[in-house]
């Protein structure tokens, strides 16, 4: 057994967490964003684990803002860097890094691409909730890289939230 693995977070319709600059204006002013549920899925998990990018551009567009100061936060990176006092830095792979967590938590991969990457390959992630943004980027930052290994996922529910349609997926 390891801790209960879960991803939660936004893409445009071709499946761009941000455009190619990295940035989320185009997410930022879709109504419906304050209707969907972030709080009850926020309340449900105990860690949070992002990749030195996504860390970088949550700290770029919100600089002052204590990120998730409720949780234990981790930054995945192999270089040293400065992080808030309330993250920890990580060195280790994202696989060996679940694998020590306790059982009985929730841990919240945010963002994607590289550090999502090895947690799919792997089958970690029980639960998704992905909301889709009618927006067509062309170009950006993909949620997912190319996988080695397909996985068929189980359909729970969609719900629509203004211009947000929310998956809720599980394994």
């Amino acid at each position: 057994m390891t801790a209960r693995v879960v991803f939660y977070g936004a893409i445009s319709l071709d499946g761009y967490l941000a455009d190619k600059t990295d940035h989320l204006e185009w997410l930022y002013h879709q109504p419906g964003g304050e209707l969907v549920p972030y709080e009850e899925f926020y309340q449900a998990i105990d860690y949070t684990m992002m990749g030195r990018r996504t860390y970088d551009v949550v700290k770029r567009d919100a600089p002052e803002e204590k990120l998730y100061p409720e949780k234990e936060n981790y930054v995945f990176s192999h270089s040293e860097f400065l992080v808030d006092d309330n993250i920890q830095l990580v060195h280790k792979s994202p696989i060996e890094f679940i694998n020590d967590l306790p059982d009985d938590k929730t841990v919240w991969v945010v963002g994607g691409g590289a550090l999502l990457k090895p947690i799919i390959e792997a089958k970690l992630i029980d639960e998704w909730w992905i909301q889709i943004v009618p927006t067509l980027l062309g170009e950006g930052i993909p949620l997912f890289l190319p996988q080695q290994t397909p996985q068929t996922l189980q359909l729970i529910d969609t719900k629509q939230y203004g211009q947000f349609a929310q998956l809720h997926l599980k394994k």
